[in-house]
């Protein structure tokens, strides 16, 4: 990936039922709602050292709720 871009993790709330594995897997990415589903913490950018964590969440997701998106990081 371009240092000029970031990973970006979102939840598609429609998608996800509270099965809860991308919260197992990468709780610094994920917290969980009062029902148990699951939400982005913070801005959903996934620091480097979490990313290849972001993409196995991503691939355990049995509803394919888990969502990650590079964009074009922000000006310093």
């Amino acid at each position: 990936m371009s240092e000029s871009r970031v990973l970006i993790v979102k939840i598609d709330p429609e998608k996800c039922q509270g099965h809860a594995r991308c919260h197992a897997l990468a709780t610094e990415l994920f917290e969980l709602d009062e029902f148990g589903n699951a939400r982005v913490r913070g801005s959903g950018q996934i620091p480097p050292t979490l990313e290849d964590r972001a993409w196995i969440a991503r691939a355990n997701c049995p509803e394919l709720a888990v969502e990650i998106v590079e964009q074009a990081k922000a000006p310093d």
